[in-house]
Parts: structure tokens; C-alpha cells; sequence
């Protein structure tokens, strides 16, 4: 049945992201508004004391001379700190320019120079090197605050320096904050997000107040958050996946807890225990992967206890996705192994999670459904930088597997040519920074946005992924190929895999290249006496290529005669953003691992 939620939202919505958050702080001043790691420890802040840090660090950058609109710079990984200096700029009524850290310091340069950004917020050291290098091609930088760097009293500034000039700022117009912050209008540019891409310079994604605003309440609308839920944010927080999480917590009220460490995620949710996470596929992957390996380990009983435990658990969250009753003796069945096996699969992700987020790519139905076979939750949904990130969400009691969920309530979804998936709304940008022609080709006149996606809508109006356009192939025997839909499965059969990449146009058959995830093939290298040998002894041993190959002849029994993958090359070291081959939010640059491996996959053609 499809969900209706009513809009009239819309119409009540705060004016901008500013008033938005000094709205939640007037509402709720003593709640816990964020916690972030001190050293070993955890510190807490209420929205109050957030407020009144944020107000000071506006007040700086007013006083620093920022105007209405223009832009300033974030390079920093997620922290308190990243957040603070967003919404600082934000209530100054500048636009946020967000930089990934990992980002090279040639691209560092282009961003901050294309948008004409006046100041920076840089994290540390590393960062300030970058913009140090590059200062004569940054005229319009007139400062840079850093948070944990060394400044130099002139260029080079502290967060504490910035906030003592907004205090000296506030002294002289207590309202001057406040006051800015009405004075902005909704369709006012808020944030200047860079697309890292798959191919080509970055594009600088043009978003107002409104659509930040919008997605927040959205949400808050769906009933799908509300303030006594507890979030751990891991996510960049210069994409729009983890943006639209800050959105969502001040239109909802919950508390935050926040730490950009990539490995410290299972540490922290054990300490955390949030109520949700929003996370890319690629963590669920490893998370599954880690568990079904550590249980082979085990083998004998113990083993032969976890298989079963998942058969009888996916038995059973397949009668009730049908709305059939499960037998008595299934069900006594699944509360024994909801004891012995499931309790403690939920421990380990902290035994609050109401449910998990997925979003930045496509999530393997087989390992959405493994979660749910434990009892957690997976809301799959969709969305892209040009909508400000979330424009379909699955809800908690509607969660259909293979799907992303209807779409937002405000917005519209309708498919074009080759069934393209085009989103008209709130949520979708103004356009291109500096880049008309390309705003043209993605934006029709009557604000339909061109995704890229292939999709196809269910009776409920819940959306279906079927591919990205640009992505498909055809083989030379005219067969159509959806590369991402034979790698999602692989990665699902392959607790190990970390990455499985498909070729074959206009071939005659489909290759792949492999990479498997290294701290995975750690535990694997033990239990097969290669124990303390390098990843690339490992993954060219005998063992693993019989143990991928194994893996690749059960994949090709699930495909298509003409999807099969006839040849395949495991590569030598697993993909990374530092390499290139990934991007900040995990997604393979198909093109560069193309052109960095063309003679490794011209070889299995040979």
C-alpha cells in the first residue's frame, strides 16, 4: 500500500538553515545536542552551548568581513569542530564550500579557487600545507582557521582566535547574529558541494537554505526520526549524505554523536549504543564479511549453529514480509537462535540500533536481508548531491528489499527516455557553479532534474535501481550488461571481497578484476598457515586464487549465460581514495581503475 504523508509542512518550514537551528535551540536549549571523543573519553554539549559557540564563530567571520553568499571553506574531516564551522557560516549568511581531507592539494586549490572562497576552515597541519603551497594561487583567501594546526597570528588563525573576535564583535552588537540570520532567504545559497566524480574536474553543486531546511523536515514529517533517537555520524561530512543527517537532527531534535574515524565505527557503536547510523553499503559489506568469516573460523558446531540460525531467521522474515503467520515450531525455533546467535550480532553494533541508513550506492539485497534475518534493520534509500542527498527513504514498518523507498513527500519522481529517473522538488539544486551549459544538460526549464539512473516504480510508488546509464554496456553479441548489479552480488556470495569490477563492452564476453579487503584475508591468511605474509603474498597464493575462483563459479550459477564472468584477475592491492581509484564516499572511479589496469584486462581477452 503506498504511504501518503501530508505536506502542508512545506508551508510552515523555517526560512533558512539559520533560524532552523536557532529554533531547535530555543526548543530544546538543555538537551544533548552532540557528543564527540576527548581523548579516551566522551564529551557531551547541549544545543544551548552549541548555540553559543556557533553564535561567536558567526560573529568572527562577520567580523572577518564575510557577505551574504559568499563562500567559505571547510577542509577537515568529520568532528564537533566541522560542524560548528558550518553552521557558523551559515548563520554569517555565507555558503559552506565543503573540502574531503583526502582531497590532493591540486584539486584543493581548484575548489577553494573556483568558488572564490574568503576564508578557510583547515583541520590540522596537513591541510594547512596544501593552502600554504598554493597561497598565490588563492587571492580571494584573506584567512584560514585552523582547528588542532599552528597558526601564525596573521595568515593563520585559531578556532578560539575566531571566536574571541566574535566575542569582541558581540560586545559591540549583541543581536548582529540573530539579526543576519532572519535576513536570509530561503533561496539563498547555502552550501557549494564539489562532486569528487568518476571522471573530470569536480562540479561545484549549487544548494539553497530551503533544500537543507526541506530534507530535514521531510524526514521529520515521514515519523522516520524523532528526539529520543540517538545517531552515530561517521559519514564525511563534506558529501551530502552526511549534510543532510545535520539537517535531519535539527529538524528532529535527537542527539549526535560524532566521530569521522573510519576505523573506530564498531569501537564506537559498542560505546555509543545509537538508536541509528547512516552509512554507504560498503561498511554493511565489511561488517557482514567480518562476521560470516570469524564464524567459518570457528567451523564444527558453532558453525553448523550460525547457518542455521540464518536459515530459520530468513525463513522467518520471509512469511512476514508476505503477512503469513510463522508456524509455532518456527517460531520457538527463532527464539532459541535470536538467543544463542542474533542478540550477540546486535551487541556488537551497541543492541540499541532501531535500524541502519543506506545511502552514496546500491545496497545487495541478499545482504540487506542477512541484517533483517538478525534483527537489524537496513532503510535503503536514494538520492544524489544535486537533491541535497535524500529524495526516496524506505520506513520502518513499509521496508521493501530491492528497493529505495518512495519518494520524499513534496517531491516528484517520473521516468524519461531509457527509463531514466528524473526528480522534480524542494531538494534539487539551482545549478552548476560557473557551469551553465552543464546545468543545461542535467536541469530541463521546468526544474526536472536528469539523475542518470535507470529505475522503474512498483505498485506502491517505491523505487527500483536498475542500473546507472552510463555504466551499462552492450557485449558484441548485443547483450545489455548492468555491471553493478553482478558486483553487488559477488561482494554478497564473497565475504572477503572488497572490490569486483565487471568489463565487456562490445566484447564477447564479460572479465572482472578483484581486490579483497585486507583485514579480511588477515584472519583468512591465519587460518590458512600464510599468517604475517604481506597482502600481495597473500592474494597471489594458490589458495586464494582457488578460493576467488570458487567464489566466481558460484557468482556465474546466479547469472545470466551472457553475464557470466569467463576470466577474472585478483589485482595486487586493494582500491583506496588515496590511490585515486575510490572516491571520498567509496564509489569506484570505473574509469581510472579502467585506464590504471587496461593491459591486465586486454590480457584476458588475449
Amino acid at each position: 500500500m503506498a504511504i501518503t504523508i501530508d505536506t502542508s509542512f512545506i508551508d510552515t518550514m523555517p526560512a533558512n538553515v539559520a533560524v532552523q537551528f536557532f529554533d531547535r535551540v530555543t526548543a530544546t536549549p538543555d538537551a544533548e545536542a552532540f557528543r564527540f571523543p576527548r581523548g579516551e573519553a566522551w564529551e557531551s554539549v547541549t544545543w544551548k552551548q552549541a548555540g553559543d559557540r556557533v553564535e561567536a564563530l558567526a560573529a568572527g567571520l562577520i567580523a572577518l568581513g564575510i557577505q551574504p553568499e559568499q563562500r567559505v571553506g571547510i577542509a577537515s574531516g568529520t568532528r564537533y569542530e566541522w560542524i560548528l564551522a558550518d553552521l557558523a557560516i551559515m548563520c554569517a549568511a555565507g555558503a559552506t564550500t565543503t573540502v574531503y581531507p583526502s582531497t590532493n592539494a591540486e584539486d584543493t586549490t581548484y575548489i577553494l579557487g573556483d568558488s572564490e572562497s574568503r576564508v578557510v576552515f583547515a583541520e590540522d597541519d596537513v591541510q594547512l600545507a596544501k593552502l600554504t603551497a598554493h597561497r598565490a594561487e588563492l587571492p580571494h583567501v584573506s584567512k584560514v582557521v585552523t582547528f588542532d594546526g599552528k597558526a601564525d597570528g596573521d595568515w593563520v588563525i585559531t578556532l578560539d582566535d575566531l571566536a574571541a573576535l566574535g566575542a569582541e564583535k558581540l560586545a559591540e552588537q549583541p543581536d548582529i547574529v540573530r539579526t543576519t540570520s532572519e535576513t536570509i532567504k530561503p533561496d539563498q545559497l547555502a552550501t557549494l558541494i564539489y562532486t569528487s566524480g568518476t571522471t573530470g574536474r569536480p562540479k561545484g553543486v549549487r544548494l539553497r537554505h530551503s533544500s537543507w531546511v526541506y530534507e530535514g523536515e521531510a524526514i521529520r514529517a515521514q515519523g522516520i526520526l524523532g528526539p529520543d533517537d540517538l545517531e552515530f555520524r561517521w559519514l564525511p561530512m563534506a558529501h551530502s549524505f552526511g549534510k543532510v543527517l545535520m539537517s535531519t537532527q535539527m529538524a528532529c531534535g535527537f542527539a549526535a554523536a560524532i566521530d569521522g574515524r573510519v576505523e573506530k565505527i564498531v569501537d564506537n557503536l559498542g560505546v555509543v549504543k545509537p538508536t541509528f547510523m547512516g552509512a554507504a553499503p560498503r561498511i554493511f559489506e565489511k561488517a557482514h564479511g567480518r562476521i560470516v568469516t570469524m564464524q567459518a573460523a570457528e567451523g564444527g558446531a558453532k558453525e553448523k549453529l550460525f547457518k542455521k540460525a540464518f536459515e530459520v531467521g530468513l525463513q522467518v522474515e520471509r512469511l512476514k514480509r508476505e503477512g503469513k503467520s510463522v508456524p509455532l515450531g518456527l517460531k520457538v525455533q527463532h527464539g532459541l537462535f535470536d538467543k544463542l546467535v542474533f542478540t550477540k550480532i546486535r551487541d556488537r553494533f551497541g543492541g540499541n540500533v532501531r535500524f541502519f541508513i543506506s545511502g552514496a550506492a546500491a545496497l545487495n539485497r541478499d545482504i540487506a536481508e542477512w541484517f533483517g534475518a538478525a534483527g537489524i534493520t537496513i532503510l535503503e534509500g536514494y538520492g544524489l548531491t544535486e537533491t541535497s542527498a535524500g529524495s526516496f527513504v524506505n520506513h520502518p514498518d513499509q521496508n521493501k528489499f530491492g528497493t529505495v523507498g518512495p519518494v520524499f513527500p513534496g517531491s516528484e519522481v517520473k521516468l524519461g527516455d531509457n527509463d531514466e529517473i528524473m526528480i522534480k522538488g524542494p531538494g534539487v539544486m539551482d545549478g552548476y557553479h560557473n557551469l551553465p551549459e552543464e546545468t543545461a544538460k542535467t536541469l530541463t526549464q521546468d526544474g526536472w532534474l536528469h539523475t542518470g539512473d535507470k529505475g522503474a516504480l512498483d505498485e506502491d510508488g517505491h523505487l527500483v535501481i536498475t542500473g546507472r546509464i552510463k555504466e551499462l554496456f552492450k557485449t558484441s553479441g548485443g547483450k545489455y550488461i548492468a555491471p553493478p548489479a553482478i558486483e553487488s552480488k559477488f561482494k554478497a556470495v564473497c565475504p572477503y571481497a572488497s572490490q569486483f569490477m565487471v568489463f565487456g563492452e562490445e566484447r564477447n564476453y564479460c572479465v572482472a578484476l578483484v581486490t579483497l579487503d585486507p583485514d579480511a584475508m588477515a584472519g583468512w591468511a591465519e587460518a590458512n598457515g600464510m599468517g604475517g605474509a604481506s597482502y600481495t603474498e597473500i592474494v597471489q597464493s594458490e589458495q586464494a586464487q582457488k578460493m576467488v575462483g570458487d567464489y566466481v563459479e558460484e557468482l556465474n550459477s546466479h547469472l545470466n549465460r551472457w553475464e557470466t564472468i569467463k576470466k577474472w584477475k585478483l589485482l595486487d592491492h586493494d582500491l583506496t581514495v588515496e590511490s585515486g581509484e575510490l572516491t571520498p564516499s567509496m564509489k569506484v572511479k570505473r574509469n581510472v581503475v579502467q585506464d590504471n589496469h587496461r593491459a591486465v584486462i586486454d590480457e584476458m581477452y588475449a
